[in-house]
């Protein structure tokens, strides 16, 4: 029976928070499921360095500008510090958010949006890491059956937690990916070799979120794409939904971005991604929250002009 240890801390919060926009964040191996509670936000993760396992649950009595209260739940010699940061940059509240309303109050358009999605931050896989051993799982194929993949991968080589009684798999530490044989249901022997490629470099540390900051957004796109499998649509994955850079644009067109902020901006003409960037000049340093805000409300068919959007109510 493994270790386990019990934790429980604050994240404060500077600007606005909000854990029910959080908790309908879905995307990746949680595109198409639904969270259990709104109030509750429930995670399940391998911690970063490459040492244990944990559980957590995240509570915020008063949003948007109350802390979070976070539960953790530890195995395998994790270590609570490392965990909490890793939560913390998870639901990006390791960033002061308060700068990121300041843009809002000068840019209308972009205000707007921050009042129709009060407190909306991104919400991040677990690591770089997990990204990218998504990315290969989930390349070529619907996100039904990846998700089965990815979860079958955590049930068998990670590890599961009991969290107010629901069940979440951790997926599994490098190390045991590295291990994988020739043969796993779902996986043929090509999206193998480049799951285990990208343990190995997890293993070895080119994954780890500190590091990819140390390159900085740009570097870390170019640098990512050496690993097979990981072409420039991933690697854009990993830079802005994983590594908790607040300022990246990823330097490739991504269609439905580029067409939603061509409708909240009124935009006549056919938008690049030259003109994308131009626009974001003016969300510094929150490049990454702007454009994932604009996704969120253009996914949720929030109309142009309109504070009151559906999902998340709008409080003044």
């Amino acid at each position: 029976m493994p270790d386990i240890e019990h934790h429980s801390a604050q994240l404060p919060v500077s600007g606005e928070f909000s854990l029910r926009a959080a908790s309908t964040f879905a995307f990746g191996p949680a595109e198409g499921t639904a969270p259990s509670a709104r109030d509750r936000l429930r995670l399940a993760f391998p911690v970063d360095g490459g040492r244990g396992y944990a559980g957590a649950v995240l509570r915020q009595d008063a949003e948007p500008h109350g802390p979070i209260t976070v539960d953790l739940t530890l195995r395998d010699g994790a270590e609570a510090k490392v965990a909490l940061a890793q939560v913390a940059r998870i639901v990006s509240l390791d960033h002061d958010g308060s700068g990121f309303l300041e843009i809002g109050r000068a840019d209308p358009v972009l205000g707007e949006l921050q009042r129709a999605h009060r407190g909306q931050r991104p919400v991040l896989f677990g690591s770089p890491y997990e990204a990218a051993a998504w990315a290969i799982i989930s390349a070529r194929r619907p996100a039904a059956r990846g998700r089965r993949v990815h979860d079958e991968l955590s049930v068998q080589f990670g590890d599961t937690f009991e969290l107010e009684g629901e069940t979440l798999h951790a997926f599994p530490q490098p190390i045991h990916l590295l291990e994988l044989g020739d043969r796993f249901d779902g996986l043929n022997l090509e999206k193998l070799t480049r799951l285990r490629g990208v343990a190995g470099a997890a293993f070895d540390g080119d994954l780890d979120a500190r590091m990819l900051h140390a390159l900085g957004p740009e570097r870390a796109f170019d640098e990512l794409q050496r690993l097979d499998g990981i072409g420039p649509f991933y690697a854009g994955l990993i830079v802005v939904r994983a590594s908790g850079f607040a300022d990246a644009l990823v330097p490739m067109p991504e269609p439905k971005l580029l067409a939603y902020a061509a409708r909240y901006y009124a935009y006549s003409e056919e938008p690049t991604l030259q003109w994308l960037t131009d626009l974001a000049q003016r969300w510094r340093p929150f490049r990454t929250w702007a454009t994932v805000l604009i996704r969120v409300a253009g996914a949720r068919g929030t109309p142009a002009g309109a504070s009151g959007a559906p999902g998340i109510e709008s409080t003044g």
